[in-house]
């Protein structure tokens, strides 16, 4: 841990490294882009798909830390601060959707307005594993995780998970729910619906419990090769499951929660071995500080890049630099160009309180 307000500084750059990926992933540019920098179209595992599980990955690790601070007593003030953080996520997961739509000239918001989203499943399962760390004993979660992805495995091989049309369970019971109109438009499944969020729980669960390895009592060596096992051991894990349950982010299947939760422990490690356990965060910096705001980033690159497109000023650029790039190329540049300018918000001075 870092001398700095105690912070995992290895956390902080983790998440900076992830919201530069998601806002490259994010904003390619035209129809030829490089295949990785693209969610798969069902089964399968990109770049692309690492990004919000490594978010999820990252709330259980942050939400173990923030709790340690009170020794995870569930008093009054702590249970309300849970509670208000999580509707104000949702809320503004649900104002992002709402921002598109009028961005879009669509003017009829209410009848139309997508209630699932990146944000939204954020707040609920920042909200499930708050709780949960607050009256279940940490060497607990990894049994609970194991649970949770056992009921929802049943789940999708019992009642046709892995169709791609509205006869997959994740549909049938999104929309039992809520009416079509409020649901992802561009697939029959929702990517972020409610059922799926089941598994996110299992994802922010691990999550939690590397950061409880992370920070637990015993000798440095030995606590690095423990963390490095667990990853190493859901990484394999995920890859075996993957054999009857195909890695799919669209159903946020139990193959992708372990692989995706296994690379995101040995990516974390490694971080916290060099940044933490060495000192060299500053070779980081910029992702560092980009990690400590790292909401307000993926806020304002999702306000950005509707208007960006509205007014066609990607595409202009992308038609620039075609000139001289391939098109694969020229979309990767420009995503990254963006993403940079993002980035360096971390930069700006900011007043201090007196």
């Amino acid at each position: 841990m870092s001398k700095d307000n105690n912070r995992l500084q290895s956390l902080d750059i983790f998440r900076g490294l992830t919201v530069a990926l998601m806002i490259i992933v994010n904003n390619g540019v035209g129809h030829e882009q490089y295949h990785t920098l693209n969610h798969s179209k069902w089964n399968g595992l990109t770049m692309c798909d690492l990004v919000f599980p490594f978010f999820l990955f990252m709330v259980g690790v942050s939400a173990y830390l923030a709790l340690r601070k009170c020794q995870f007593t569930p008093s009054k003030e702590v249970i309300l601060s849970i509670t208000k953080r999580s509707v104000v996520f949702f809320l503004i997961g649900v104002g992002l959707h709402a921002w598109e739509m009028i961005i879009d000239g669509n003017w009829d918001i209410l009848p139309n307005l997508r209630l699932w989203g990146v944000m939204q499943r954020i707040a609920l399962c920042y909200f499930f594993i708050s709780m949960l760390l607050l009256y279940v004993k940490p060497k607990a979660l990894m049994s609970i995780a194991a649970g949770i992805l056992a009921v929802y495995s049943v789940i999708l091989l019992v009642d046709n998970g892995y169709a791609q049309d509205e006869t997959n369970i994740l549909c049938v019971v999104d929309r039992w729910l809520v009416s079509p109109a409020h649901l992802y438009h561009k697939s029959p499944v929702d990517p972020e619906g409610l059922v799926g969020t089941l598994s996110s729980f299992a994802h922010v669960t691990i999550g939690a419990y590397i950061g409880y390895s992370i920070c637990h009592k015993i000798e440095l060596k030995e606590r690095m090769k423990r963390v490095s096992g667990i990853g190493l051991v859901l990484l394999i894990v995920g890859l075996i499951v993957a054999i009857w349950l195909p890695v799919n982010k669209r159903v946020w299947s139990t193959s992708y929660v372990l692989v995706t939760c296994g690379i995101a422990t040995l990516v974390l490690i490694v971080l916290t071995y060099i940044a933490d356990h060495h000192g060299k965060w500053a070779w980081f910096d910029l992702f560092r500080r980009a990690g400590l705001h790292a909401f307000f980033i993926y806020v304002a690159s999702e306000m950005l890049a509707p208007v960006i497109g509205h007014y066609d000023l990607n595409e202009a650029v992308h038609g620039y630099l075609c000139h001289v790039f391939s098109p694969e190329m020229s979309s990767f540049i420009y995503s990254m160009m963006l993403s940079f300018l993002l980035l360096c918000y971390g930069y700006i001075p900011k007043d201090k309180k007196k």
